[in-house]
């Protein structure tokens, strides 16, 4: 149990484990930057090297009896990051088709979540949005995300659902507040977020589904 915090207190006090740390988690320190950034990050861009030295930081100062290492470390990073863009007046960061390029920039995983934003959001435009308008298309509060959830999880549950879902291009909001009893002014609220989701978590999208993993666990 909590592996990870424990070496994260280990690797405090050794270089060398420090760095080793730093590497095996990279791809965290890249998700958390893009999660933040709302666009995706290289490490060769000033948001990894701000998030790196936040995870650093998060290294050094991290207490094992206050709670996940991660947790902290995320929360660092994203102070971190929110200063920085709040210095150089980037309140709004949007998607753009730059990071698309030069794959030779980026380490497998990133490549293939990069992959997979690709087409997703080929898959996206056919229902008439884009992937980046997701970033204002879901859900914040606590019991509005329960109920996203468990929309999503009865439509990846049901192929037929699904299946007119795709050929009619559009979220099939009657038999959902029938069987969910969700609202229809929710789904209707957040019927991108519920069409990409159920996308994502019914398609061959292993990197984009650990965003949703929580609805997968019921969390």
């Amino acid at each position: 149990m909590r592996e990870i915090d424990k070496k994260a207190i280990d690797a405090a006090s050794d270089n060398e484990e420090i760095e080793k740390f730093i590497k095996d988690n990279e791809f965290f320190i890249l998700k958390v930057a893009f999660k933040i950034s709302k666009r995706f990050v290289s490490k060769n861009d000033d948001e990894y090297s701000i998030a790196l030295l936040a995870f650093y930081d998060a290294i050094k100062s991290y207490d094992y009896d206050k709670g996940s290492f991660l947790a902290f470390a995320q929360l660092l990073i994203t102070r971190s990051l929110i200063d920085h863009f709040r210095h150089q007046q980037k309140y709004k960061v949007e998607v753009s088709d730059e990071w698309l390029k030069d794959k030779s920039d980026y380490d497998e995983e990133v490549i293939n979540l990069k992959d997979e934003i690709m087409v997703i959001s080929d898959i996206l435009m056919s229902y008439g949005f884009k992937f980046s308008d997701l970033v204002d298309s879901s859900p914040k509060a606590v019991k509005t995300k329960k109920a996203c959830a468990v929309v999503i999880k009865y439509m990846i549950s049901d192929d037929v659902l699904l299946n007119e879902m795709r050929i009619s291009k559009k979220l099939p909001l009657t038999k959902l507040n029938k069987n969910t009893g969700t609202p229809q002014k929710i789904l209707e609220r957040y019927r991108k977020y519920l069409i990409a989701a159920a996308e994502i978590l019914s398609g061959d999208f292993p990197y984009l589904s650990t965003y949703l993993e929580s609805i997968r666990r019921g969390n």
